[in-house]
C-alpha cells in the first residue's frame, strides 16, 4: 500500500484544488496538492516537500481532515488528506495543468480522482450544512 498525502487548502472561504497533467496516468481529473510519501519522511513533511514542487508554496499542516484507501489497476493507496494553510507563497501550477480556488458548494462538479470521491461527497455535504 502507498501512503500518499494531499492538503485540503482553505483561503477566503475557498478551496484550491488542482487538474492532474495529460501525460500522467488520470490525466486531466482533479484532485488535491499533494504526492506519494518518501521513505525517512512523515506525512506532514512529505506535505510540505510536495506542495513546495507542485505548486511553489509553503504550507503549514494541519490535522487529518480524512483518510480513504482505494485500489487502481496500477497502484493501491492510502491517501491522508491534511487541513492546511499557506504560510507562504502563491500558489502556481508548477506540476498541474491547471489550479482553482472553488467555493465549497462547487465541489461535486468537478471530476475528481476516484479516490477523492468520498472526500469529496463530504466536503459537499458540509457546504450543505
Amino acid at each position: 500500500m502507498t501512503q500518499v498525502v494531499a492538503a485540503l487548502i482553505r483561503r477566503g472561504g475557498k478551496i484550491l484544488i488542482c487538474r492532474r497533467p495529460a501525460d500522467k496516468a488520470r490525466a486531466l481529473l482533479w484532485e488535491f496538492a499533494g504526492g506519494k510519501v518518501e521513505p525517512g519522511e512523515s506525512g506532514q513533511q512529505a506535505l510540505v516537500r510536495e506542495c513546495r514542487e507542485e505548486l511553489g508554496i509553503t504550507v503549514r499542516v494541519g490535522e487529518v481532515y480524512d483518510r480513504v484507501t482505494h485500489v487502481y489497476p496500477d497502484i493501491a493507496i492510502e491517501l491522508t488528506l491534511f487541513n492546511a494553510e499557506i504560510a507562504g507563497g502563491e500558489a502556481q501550477p508548477l506540476e498541474h495543468s491547471e489550479i482553482r480556488w472553488i467555493a465549497p458548494e462547487e465541489i461535486g462538479s468537478f471530476d475528481f480522482c476516484p479516490a477523492d470521491r468520498d472526500i469529496i461527497a463530504k466536503i459537499a455535504a458540509e457546504a450543505r450544512g
